[in-house]
């Protein structure tokens, strides 16, 4: 993430489906993005490929080189602590192989999800979760992650998911540290963080969740809030972004702001309102170094 300016506002690759690779990086250029969070599916791939061909990583690299554009991670997301564990095992496999060809796409950055114990949607919520046995799953399934992370000199990125094990930032610092590399850094994504928050507790929430999770965020993401526990785009719920950014400036966060759940027709309003929060903290960060 070497050519990014600090606080590049960038967007998923999936939000825009197309028919080609080049199409998706036309469409993200037209609305100014530069840095992408890529996902296989963008490439006409599945996200999760059992076979990996260093030509189809060489042409997506080639793709994104010739557009200027930068590859700010690659998608490795599965229920990293699915019931059946043959499909854990299988996944794990896929993703170890995904994170193995990450630098030949040009990334270093590959982001996982903690996984649940629900069956069908590795988002929900489960009342296994808790349970010892799904910590003790975690952890195993990122140790075999973490060894495929080191042999490719990769950064692996959990981020913490209300659904998910590591549903809070004190879960996300615990697993760090129980992991003890550097290679496991954080995705920070307030929307989660202050998911059914009453309003007038979401900054000191947010506050005590930047405390513990600055020292190790690697990616922000970009997105809202609301009542019914939905994750609209930006600037269409409950987060208060004028203090999000403030506890990126206080913390002096550089990070890569990636966009997401922004409809095609709305992501100009998304980009514009990220931006504008954005530019003036890059540039008065920019003032101290």
């Amino acid at each position: 993430m070497t050519d990014l300016v600090p606080l590049e506002v960038g967007i998923f690759s999936r939000t825009w489906r197309r028919d080609s690779l080049d199409d998706v990086l036309a469409a993200a250029a037209t609305h100014g993005f530069r840095a992408l969070h890529f996902n296989f599916s963008s490439a006409g791939l599945p996200s999760l490929p059992d076979v990996i061909d260093p030509l189809d990583c060489a042409a997506i690299a080639a793709a994104f080189t010739a557009r200027g554009m930068v590859m700010l991670g690659l998608s490795g997301t599965y229920n990293a602590i699915h019931p059946d564990r043959s499909r854990r095992a299988d996944e794990t496999g896929r993703a170890c192989r995904l994170i193995a060809a990450a630098p030949l796409l040009g990334t270093r950055f590959v982001s996982l999800t903690t996984g649940t114990r629900d069956p069908d949607d590795m988002w929900r919520g489960h009342p296994r979760n808790g349970h010892p046995s799904s910590w003790r799953d975690l952890r195993a399934t990122i140790e075999r992650l973490l060894e495929a992370a080191d042999a490719a000199g990769v950064d692996l990125g959990v981020e913490p998911e209300p659904g998910n094990v590591v549903a809070t930032a004190a879960d996300a610092v615990r697993l760090i540290a129980e992991m003890r590399t550097p290679r496991l850094r954080v995705i920070l994504d307030a929307a989660n963080l202050v998911a059914a928050t009453p309003p007038e507790r979401q900054r000191d929430v947010l506050a005590e969740a930047f405390d513990l999770l600055a020292p190790h965020t690697a990616v922000l993401h970009a997105k809202d809030t609301a009542v019914d526990g939905s994750h609209p785009a930006a600037g269409l719920g409950l987060l208060d972004y004028e203090f999000l950014f403030e506890l990126i400036e206080r913390h002096r966060l550089t990070a890569p702001v990636v966009i997401h759940n922004a409809a095609e027709d709305d992501v100009a309003r998304a980009r514009g309102l990220v931006e504008g929060f954005a530019a003036p903290v890059r540039a008065r960060l920019s003032a101290r170094t």
